[in-house]
């Protein structure tokens, strides 16, 4: 694969991980990958046992990377005992990988209502119909559900239930891995430090 005869070297990625972040995502997008926005998100809660899932980037800002869903759910629940989480991202196409673990953070209620209001109306519905992660005894209960909020907002749009939240993973960490022939990979490391980012090789 010619994606892995390139290199990376630390000091010729930009300075902020954010920054660097951004611009291996453009390259995803332009490289066609599918679904770059798709990534791992491990959290733990008061117990400490870990947990993973794949879930949507949504947004990425000077302060981190942004995703939304039911602070009811499982992941909720432990992101409120525990607001600490990893995130990871695998592009096959260029042979990257990104990882970044930090502390998670609530978004603004407005800027949640903005992103919410951009969404698919059914997916709107979707969200004040689904009581995520919960025991679901048949699929037509959810159904019912659906058809219940269908009705009930007919006549109107479709606010965002007040459950519904964005969270932002704020890195304190952040890996860039670019794959190498013979698996002599090209990894750098952005570790936050008292007087800002310091970037490292690491071994592969």
């Amino acid at each position: 694969m010619g994606s892995r005869r390139r290199s990376l070297d630390p000091a010729e990625v930009p300075a902020d991980p954010l920054d660097a972040f951004r611009a291996w995502y453009r390259e995803a997008q332009e490289a066609g990958v599918v679904e770059p926005e798709a990534m791992a998100l491990s959290t733990a809660g008061a117990d400490g046992n870990p947990d993973v899932r794949f879930v949507l980037l949504k947004g990425v800002d000077r302060r981190g990377f942004v995703f939304y869903t039911n602070e009811g759910s499982a992941k909720g629940g432990q992101l409120a005992a525990n607001p600490k989480a990893a995130l990871a991202w695998r592009w096959e196409a260029l042979d990257r990988q990104v990882r970044a673990a930090g502390r998670v953070e609530r978004v603004d209620d407005e800027v949640a209502d903005g992103y919410f209001a951009s969404r698919q109306r059914g997916s709107q519905i979707g969200a004040w119909a689904s009581e995520q992660s919960r025991v679901l005894v048949d699929r037509a209960v959810l159904e019912a559900r659906v058809a219940e909020m269908e009705a009930r907002f007919a006549a109107t749009s479709v606010p965002r239930p007040p459950w519904w939240v964005g969270f932002r993973v704020v890195p304190e960490h952040l890996e860039l891995w670019q794959g190498r022939d013979s698996r002599l990979h090209d990894r750098v490391r952005f570790s936050l430090g008292p007087e800002g980012w310091v970037r490292e090789r690491l071994s592969p």
